[in-house]
Order: structure tokens, then C-alpha cells, then sequence
């Protein structure tokens, strides 16, 4: 997942508290392996070589998919889980190579949930066109993670990836959790530190992923309508919700809006943090 993962477990017990971990890394590594662009054996890639022939899904991709669909149309097309076909113009590397906009343009064809054929569990994703579920994999994974350890053990567990985390519930002596989101060079705002006794927290930004040419800054989240970073975008949005999956997609969501963020966020009537 590109990040470093982690769970932390309030167990005196260390044979079980590392039986738990294992049973964690395990389903971690596997939604990694099942959902990543970037293996020739995964779920992914097999969709993005098809071709345009009809494929029939496992219920876990089918359930992923659906929630993407659900996305896509509560968000008026901003969250387009087709959209990853722009990497191929989009190098978010920190140098200043921003993309010819006729390179940009010519992808925008093949962009498009409405252009997917999808009825639950049949696909059929034109030639050409790629799906990336990164912008859910993530999340879903601490999501199942926390899951699994709530299975194995009632002690109190945080599980963390890149930043994306979750909590079982309060520490063993009632407090909460001390939770840090940390602030970004050159911005106003300070470190926070927040205490969480349940729920979850997602963040999405542009801390390590932009482009800077001419005193701009281009953000690595695209707009799937215009192939474009979004303009007046936050850097960074952190949002508080009952599971990972909804936190993060907010988070996304309330970039897409770009200037609009901090309005969308209380329209949502979530606890969020927008570092601009």
C-alpha cells in the first residue's frame, strides 16, 4: 500500500497479541495482492486487460465496485474510479513537468464510469479504459483489519495504515487514544492532536504528491471531468466517521470540491481538519 502499516494492541498476553498481528498482515497483504494496480496477477489487472469482454466477479470486487458506482453518482462524477488512465500524462513527483493539455485531453475518452458496463457481478470495461480502486483499497483494508482483530481478541486495538487508522474502542484504562495529524511545511496551520475513542480517520492531500511550476502548485488530485487538478484544493483533509471507508471517501470528497471544502464537510455534519 505504499505506506507503512502498523496495529497497536493493549494485550499482556504476547503470544496472542502476535497471533493477531499475523492474522492482520495476512489480510493485508492479501487485499494488496487482490487489488493492486501494480501486480500483473491481481484482481486489477486482469479487469484492465480484458479487453471489453464481459468478466464476472468475485463478491468481494463486485461489493468494492458497487460501492465505487455509488460514489461516482453521489459525487455528480468527481469520484471516478476510471480516472487512473491519467497517470499516463500525470507524473506527481515534486519536478515542475506539468503535461501538454492535448495529452491530457486525448485521455479524457477513456474516462467514464457511465461508459462501464456494470450489473452486479458482470463488467464489461471498454478497450482502452483501466480502473484503479486505489482510492478506496486503502481504507478498505484497515476497515477489515479492524475487523478481523475484533474478532480475535476484546483488548483494545488501533490498526494504522499510512495514516488511514482505526480503533476498536478505548484504551485499557478508559482513555482514548492520542491521535496526531501532523501539520504541513509552509502551512498556517499548527500539529493537532486529537483523542479517539472510536471510529476512524482518513486523510487525503497532496503532501507528497505534486507538481510545481512557476510558484504553482499542481495537486495530485485530478478533476475526472477535465483531467486537471482540482484549483483552490486543500492541501490536506483529515475527517472523523464511524469506519475508515466513509472517512476517506469524505476525505476525497471534500477535495473534489476545492474551494468548497470546509462548506461540503459541514453540510456532512462530520468533525474534519482542512490544512490549506
Amino acid at each position: 500500500m505504499a505506506s507503512p502499516c502498523e496495529i497497536l494492541i493493549e494485550d499482556r498476553d504476547s503470544r496472542r497479541a502476535s497471533a493477531l498481528l499475523e492474522t492482520v498482515s495476512r489480510e493485508a497483504w492479501r487485499i494488496e495482492a487482490k487489488f493492486s494496480r501494480y501486480r500483473e496477477d491481481s484482481v486489477v489487472q486482469r479487469i484492465n486487460r480484458s479487453g471489453g469482454e464481459p468478466l464476472e466477479l468475485d463478491p468481494e470486487t463486485a461489493r468494492l465496485l458497487d460501492f465505487a458506482a455509488r460514489c461516482h453518482e453521489l459525487s455528480g462524477g468527481a469520484f471516478d474510479v476510471t480516472s487512473g488512465v491519467l497517470r499516463r500524462a500525470w507524473r506527481f513527483d515534486g519536478s515542475d513537468r506539468v503535461p501538454d493539455a492535448a495529452r491530457v485531453e486525448e485521455l479524457l475518452p477513456l474516462i467514464g464510469w457511465h461508459r462501464v458496463g456494470w450489473t452486479s457481478p458482470r463488467l464489461v470495461l471498454p478497450a482502452g479504459m483501466e480502473i484503479d480502486l486505489g482510492g478506496v483499497g486503502k481504507e478498505y483494508a484497515v476497515d477489515r483489519a479492524l475487523e478481523l482483530a475484533r474478532a480475535g481478541t476484546r483488548e483494545p486495538v488501533l490498526v494504522n495504515f499510512g495514516g488511514d487508522l482505526a480503533v476498536s474502542g478505548a484504551r485499557r484504562d478508559g482513555r482514548p487514544w492520542r491521535v496526531g495529524i501532523e501539520s504541513l511545511k509552509h502551512a498556517e496551520n499548527a500539529d493537532r492532536e486529537l483523542e479517539l475513542s472510536s471510529g476512524a480517520l482518513a486523510t487525503s492531500g497532496d503532501a507528497n504528491r505534486f507538481l510545481l511550476r512557476n510558484g504553482v502548485r499542481y495537486s495530485h488530485v485530478l478533476d475526472p471531468r477535465t483531467g486537471w487538478p482540482v484549483p483552490d484544493a486543500p492541501r490536506s483533509v483529515t475527517v472523523l466517521a464511524g469506519n475508515c471507508t466513509e472517512a476517506g471517501l469524505l476525505a476525497t470528497l471534500a477535495l473534489l470540491q476545492g474551494a468548497g471544502a470546509e462548506e461540503f464537510l459541514r453540510e456532512q455534519g462530520v468533525s474534519s481538519w482542512c490544512l490549506r
